[in-house]
């Protein structure tokens, strides 16, 4: 859903000064863009990170401002923590953009319509959603958004084991075949008490991830209200090879769509957030909702 064109108050750059996709350069670049397009806007300030989950402090800040646009100069993990920040925020009117400066920019690849700051110039806005994480029960559970995905198997593992290097295209790929190999499948518990045995449990607001691979045809709908969920049963690895490589080519094709996806875990399991790595432990009830048109966003 568009809403009817919209003029900033302010605008807030959020960005690490460390990054390795250079977001300090492109971030003063993005400022300059803005000024150019946007000469009525007195307030567009550069906000560098001073650590980690520092963004969520500042997104959280600058939503407080009245008519406020907050931009992440980053890749999914930094606007992760921006739209988290956002939501901290409560019942505000502020809205989120997003600069591909990282690693892992999928979300700015698949839902971007526009150069940024043509689209920011325009006003147009829209409602996407967002997904809602929950682990555990009661006044000790964990809650959290994300912009793009969940993933729980081999996705946060991969991820754990190309952080241990460098980065790179070959290494990237050493990294992968490397635990693919020492790769184990994991068990959930679903609500109905049949349990299952996964390779790979993806749940998606965007059709693609991991820069390459194809996830599903519907869930280039980040607004309906529902997330697409791919799921990999435990199978042989050769026949988890084929899935992937269907993916990074002719793609997986429809998938199932739902609002609300639970189960329990039985052993500590690693998962992925938008690229963030975390655990969950044993025995700990999972619990991701669709939360519709909960973030606006410039595209």
């Amino acid at each position: 859903m568009t809403s009817p064109a919209r003029r900033f108050d302010s605008i807030s750059l959020i960005f690490n000064p460390h990054s390795t996709g250079d977001a300090p350069e492109l971030a003063a670049r993005l400022r300059e863009q803005l000024v150019e397009e946007l000469p009525y806007i007195v307030d567009i300030r550069l906000l560098p990170t001073a650590h980690a989950g520092h963004a969520v402090d500042l997104a959280r800040q600058a939503a407080a401002t009245p008519n406020a646009l907050v931009v992440s100069v980053s890749g999914d993990g930094g606007y992760h923590e921006v739209v988290n920040g956002v939501m901290a925020a409560g019942s505000t009117d502020a809205v989120c953009a997003v600069a591909a400066a990282g690693n892992a920019n999928d979300h700015q690849r698949t839902t971007a319509r526009r150069p940024l700051p043509q689209a920011v110039a325009a006003g147009h806005v829209r409602q996407m959603d967002l997904l809602h994480l929950t682990v555990g029960d009661g006044p000790g559970a964990e809650a959290v958004y994300a912009h793009s995905y969940i993933g729980f198997g081999l996705t946060p593992v991969v991820a754990i084991d190309m952080e241990k290097g460098n980065k790179g295209a070959l290494k990237e790929l050493v990294s992968v075949v490397r635990t693919f190999a020492r790769y184990r499948p994991f068990r959930i518990e679903h609500t109905d008490g049949t349990r299952a045995k996964i390779d790979s449990l993806i749940l998606a607001n965007i059709p693609q991830m991991a820069k390459y691979a194809t996830l599903s045809e519907a869930a280039d709908r980040p607004a309906d209200g529902k997330f697409e969920v791919i799921l990999f049963p435990h199978t042989a690895k050769w026949k988890v090879l084929l899935k992937a490589a269907r993916a990074t080519t002719t793609g997986l094709g429809d998938q199932p769509s739902v609002a609300r996806y639970e189960f329990t875990t039985l052993k500590p399991i690693p998962y992925q957030l938008d690229g963030e790595v975390r655990s969950a432990p044993a025995h700990t009830r999972i619990r991701v909702e669709s939360a519709p048109s909960a973030l606006s966003v410039v595209g």
